[in-house]
C-alpha cells in the first residue's frame, strides 16, 4: 500500500511506462514563430488598416465616380488626356527631382563630416539638423518669404554690391530652396547609417596600398554608401512631390504642382472624384518609384539600408 501511494503521489510516468529521469522536464508546446510575430504586430497591423488602408481604399474607389456617384473613367481620361496635367505633372516630378539633388548635394559632405565627430559634437549637429522638423512647416516657409523677398537680407546684401537682386521669390529656386531645407534631415540620416556601417580599416588599408584620399572616397565611401542614397533619395523625392503648404508659400500662383490642384479641385471646386483621381496618380508614381529603388537595393546584393 505504501509503494503504491508513493507511485501514485510521485512524478507521472514515461509514455513508455519507466519514471521520468530526475530533473527532466515536462515538453513545452511551443508556438510557431509566425504566429508569435502575427499577434505581436496585430496592434500596428490594426492601426495601418484603420489609417490607412480604409482610406486609400476609399481615395481610389472615389477616383472612379463621377461627382453623382456613377461609376466612370472620365477623371482619368480627363487627366491624361489634357496637355496642360500632363505638363503639371512632369513639372511636380522636377521639382521633386531637384529637390532630391540638392538635399544629397548639401547632405552628403554634411553626413560624412558628422561620421568623423565625436558622440558629443554628433549629438549636437545632429540637434542643429532636425531642429527645421520641430518648426511649423507655415512658419518655416513664411522665414524663407522674408529671406528671398525684394527687401529682405539677401536682396539688402546685393544691393550693397551694387547688383541687382534677382528675383528669388514665386519661382521654382524659391520652392526647391525651401524644400531642401525642410527635407535635408531625410536625405542625412539613412545616409549617416550607411557611412557607421563601413568599416573604419579599409581607408587607411587602401591608403598603405598607394591610393590617395580622393580615390579612396570614390571608389570606397561612395560606393559603399550608396543603400543610404538610395534611401534618403527615395524618401526625399516621395515627401516633395506630395508636399503642398511649402510650394505654396514660396511658388505663389506661377508655381503650380500635383498637390494644389489635389486641394482646389476638393475645397474650390469640390470635385472629390477628380481629386482623387489625381491623388492617386501621385500614389501610383510613389509605388513605380519604390518598385525601382527595390530592384535597385535587389542588385546591391539585398544589403539592409536603415541602421
Amino acid at each position: 500500500m505504501a509503494a503504491t501511494a508513493r507511485v501514485a503521489d510521485g512524478p507521472p510516468l514515461t509514455p513508455d511506462g519507466s519514471a521520468p529521469t530526475p530533473g527532466a522536464s515536462r515538453p513545452v508546446r511551443k508556438r510557431g514563430p509566425w504566429r508569435t510575430g502575427l499577434l505581436l504586430a496585430s496592434p500596428a497591423i490594426a492601426v495601418l488598416a484603420l489609417l490607412f488602408i480604409a482610406p486609400l481604399f476609399m481615395l481610389v474607389y472615389n477616383s472612379f465616380r463621377t461627382q453623382a456617384g456613377d461609376p466612370t473613367l472620365h477623371n482619368y481620361t480627363r487627366f491624361l488626356g489634357d496637355s496642360f496635367y500632363r505638363d503639371v505633372l512632369w513639372h511636380t516630378l522636377w521639382i521633386g527631382a531637384l529637390t532630391t539633388l540638392g538635399c544629397l548635394v548639401v547632405g552628403y559632405p554634411f553626413a560624412v563630416y558628422l561620421r568623423g565627430r565625436s558622440p558629443r559634437a554628433r549629438n549636437y549637429l545632429s540637434l542643429v539638423l532636425l531642429s527645421p522638423l520641430l518648426i511649423s512647416m507655415v512658419t518655416r516657409a513664411y522665414g524663407w518669404l522674408v529671406l528671398l523677398g525684394p527687401k529682405g537680407p539677401i536682396a539688402d546684401g546685393f544691393h550693397a554690391l551694387g547688383l541687382d537682386a534677382p528675383k528669388m521669390l514665386y519661382n521654382d529656386t524659391a520652392v526647391v530652396i525651401g524644400m531642401v531645407h525642410v527635407m535635408l534631415a531625410y536625405m542625412v540620416l539613412p545616409l549617416m547609417g550607411s557611412l557607421d556601417r563601413i568599416d573604419p580599416a579599409l581607408t587607411p588599408a587602401a591608403k598603405g596600398l598607394g591610393a590617395s584620399g580622393w580615390t579612396c572616397f570614390w571608389r570606397i565611401t561612395v560606393p559603399l554608401s550608396l543603400p543610404g542614397m538610395l534611401a534618403g533619395s527615395l524618401i526625399v523625392f516621395s515627401l516633395t512631390v506630395s508636399s503642398f503648404v511649402t510650394p505654396a508659400i514660396l511658388g505663389g500662383p506661377t508655381v503650380k504642382l500635383m498637390p494644389y490642384f489635389v486641394y482646389t479641385e476638393a475645397t474650390s471646386n469640390l470635385n472629390w472624384p477628380y481629386a482623387a483621381a489625381i491623388g492617386f496618380v501621385l500614389i501610383v508614381v510613389t509605388t513605380i518609384l519604390t518598385a525601382v529603388y527595390a530592384r535597385l537595393l535587389r542588385g546591391r546584393g539585398g544589403k539592409e539600408v536603415f541602421a
